[in-house]
């Protein structure tokens, strides 16, 4: 699995990381079999990224994961786990929660330290807080040695800009805003960071199974018309053969300047292909065409959180 560093971390990344919100069952009911096994082989093809949080089936994907990685050698992998969304309406950046978050995530996934602990969708809460009084918190536990890298998450690109202005972060993350139909992450945010030395990580390469051949899930925020280009563009896909989830995730994994895509599942099937997809060549005529189909409906997306931060 190819590699990149992050920002000025100096840690190295795998293109393509494994993301543990299946574990937590946010898509399907999944055995405990499949959860084991999707992290061991996640693992064994390269992807030894793994993202998480407690958000994650309100601390499943932790426990599980922690399970998961018993007797795995610490130096085989890293961790990165969120901190500050613990439910649909709950959210809790204040320095106590902070503090006790680090520590329940540190026992669940069974870990000395985390390499990286990001605030968790941001955009729901009024933002200045994680200037003032969350990412302090932060530094005192990494100045504690528990965690070696912080920064935030969210949606909207106006995020970006507002907290790393103001305060020193080492990395972020970006979801569902750098794909086949969506690259606003890379056009409106990545150079910035890449300015300020802040590593940019992608997630969300299928846009939460729009490009895919999957059904979609009844949450899913983007516009119809979205939704009709994505069907057209799989439609397209499959008439040359090719899964659009292939293409897809060839596409998040090939902008040099995002140093990771986090990709989520539970089953070892996928984590397989996704692996062996990362190491072929993109068909870029098939590309050239699907974004065509895209182009009317480009960077089309939705508001997530206050309104004032999007």
């Amino acid at each position: 699995m190819q590699t990149r560093v992050l920002g000025q971390t100096g840690m190295l990344l795998p293109i393509l990381s494994f993301g543990a919100s299946s574990l937590g069952q946010e898509f399907r009911s999944v055995t405990l079999d499949e959860a084991l096994q999707s992290v061991r082989v996640a693992l064994d093809c390269g992807l030894n990224f793994i993202d998480t949080s407690p958000f994650y089936g309100r601390g499943m994907s932790e426990v599980l994961l922690g399970v998961a990685l018993k007797g795995v050698p610490r130096d085989s992998y890293k961790i990165c786990t969120k901190l500050g969304r613990y439910d649909l309406q709950h959210f809790d950046f204040s320095a106590k929660r902070v503090a006790e978050s680090i520590d329940v995530s540190l026992h669940r996934l069974g870990t000395g330290h985390l390499d990286v602990v990001l605030c968790h969708d941001i955009e729901f809460v009024e933002m200045q807080q994680i200037v003032d009084e969350t990412l302090p918190a932060l530094r005192k536990a990494q100045a504690a040695g528990k965690v070696k890298y912080i920064g935030f998450s969210g949606y909207p690109q106006k995020i970006f800009k507002f907290i790393a202005d103001q305060t020193p972060v080492d990395c972020v993350l970006s979801y569902n805003q750098y794909t086949l139909q969506n690259t606003r992450f890379a056009d409106e945010t990545v150079p910035y960071l890449k300015s300020r030395g802040i590593g940019a990580m992608n997630a969300g390469p299928f846009s939460a199974r729009l490009l895919t051949r999957a059904p979609l899930p009844a949450w899913l925020k983007e516009p119809e018309s979205v939704k009709a280009a994505a069907r057209a563009a799989a439609e397209l896909c499959s008439s040359r053969g090719v899964d659009i989830a292939k293409l897809a995730l060839q596409f998040s994994v090939a902008n040099p300047d995002i140093t990771t895509t986090v990709a989520g599942s539970a089953n070892p099937e996928n984590i397989r292909n996704w692996a062996k997809w990362a190491a072929e060549p993109m068909d870029l005529e098939l590309l050239a065409e699907v974004q065509s189909i895209f182009a009317p409906v480009k960077n089309l997306g939705h508001l997530e959180g206050l309104p004032k931060n999007n």
